[in-house]
């Protein structure tokens, strides 16, 4: 199996049902964000809408207005006719410009939450993982940083850092935990990873990501925990920063 290939309970949170009700944007959300990340393939084909809105727990109403929200946006395409169905399109990378401005516009206060929320899931994770990653789970964690180590461009190291960070939750094999990491990775792995202000350098994710990883293999809960932690804070606290940069320019 690749290290592009999704782990299987990352898969089946993807799919499994949604428990806010069922709504249009929250259907849409849950699937862009799993395209985003790279955890539904490039031109992978979405199971039939009688299957995906049984899967999610939504009528298929609900489900095809998801889908025609996802074709607005670009991120899905239909194909009639036979071997037919909804098939994924990639998604160009958000421009800088927007990226910026969306930073511009969310609050120091805000942006602290998320980073608590952060830090709790990861770091939990971190730590449940050292005592539960098989050997499977190990593997497929170096994979993902072999990834971020030879991801040239902004997008590809984005997503091989959300991975990570995602296996990791699969790993502690705790569904709650890896869904609340998609979510966090889908509302602030853009802006972490933002040129020119990137509250993760390169060099030193993959160095990070090296040592928490090493702590999981060698089940060290207590040093992956730590090293989570200090991960995510550093990552928050230099976002808090270049968003007051901006907001002063």
């Amino acid at each position: 199996m690749s290290g592009t290939e999704v782990s299987g309970a990352a898969r089946h949170i993807v799919f499994a049902p949604l428990g806010e009700g069922g709504r249009v944007d929250v259907v849409a959300r849950r699937i862009s964000e799993a395209i985003g990340l790279g955890l539904i393939a490039d031109g992978e084909q979405l199971p039939s809408e009688t299957a995906l809105s049984g899967a999610l727990n939504v009528s298929t109403v609900t489900l095809r207005e998801a889908l025609a929200l996802l074709r607005q946006r670009g991120l899905v395409e239909t194909r009639r006719g036979r071997g037919g169905g909804s098939f994924v399109r990639a998604p160009v990378d958000a421009s800088v410009e927007r990226l910026r401005t969306r930073l511009r516009e969310t609050g120091v206060h805000e942006l602290r939450e998320i980073g608590d929320h952060h830090l709790a899931v990861s770091a939990t994770a971190a730590r449940l993982a050292a005592e539960r990653a098989s050997g499977e789970h190990v593997r497929r964690l170096g994979e993902w940083v072999e990834r971020l180590a030879a991801a040239e461009s902004v997008g590809e190291r984005r997503r091989a850092d959300g991975r990570f960070h995602i296996e990791i939750a699969a790993a502690a094999q705790s569904t709650r935990l890896t869904r609340q990491e998609i979510d966090l990775q889908g509302e602030i792995g853009e802006l972490l990873w933002l040129p020119f202000g990137e509250a993760v350098v390169h060099e030193e994710a993959v160095r990070q990501h090296r040592d928490i990883l090493a702590a999981i293999e060698a089940g060290d809960g207590a040093r992956a925990r730590a090293l989570s932690e200090e991960h995510v804070e550093l990552g928050v606290k230099r976002l808090i920063a270049f968003h007051l940069q901006l907001v002063k320019s």
